[in-house]
């Protein structure tokens, strides 16, 4: 269950290096593409919670860097959440 990295683009041009337990995040996301910021939200909630579910099946507990990882894509989006047509978009996958 290797540990990855996903770049993202958020509707203001900045950039985040964004954490996941496990390559599954790659099953929910496609590199270069943008999706509506509340889309992103919910895409990110499932992803990292299945994550960290993996993690919680192998070792018997929670990945809690998932969860800080979540709360931090939410906080940001937050942000943006009065920008008319925002999304953020997934640059990249890195191990």
């Amino acid at each position: 269950m290797p540990a990855m990295y996903f770049n993202v683009r958020w509707p203001d041009n900045s950039t985040s290096k964004c954490y996941s337990p496990s390559s599954t995040i790659t099953e929910f996301f496609e590199a270069g593409k943008s999706y509506p910021l509340a889309e992103f939200v919910a895409i990110s909630h499932t992803a990292l919670s299945k994550a960290s579910d993996r993690v919680r099946m192998k070792y018997g507990y929670a990945c809690s860097s998932a969860m800080d990882q979540l709360q931090q894509i939410e906080t940001t989006a937050e942000t943006f959440s009065d920008t008319a047509d925002a999304h953020v978009t997934v640059e990249s996958f890195l191990p």
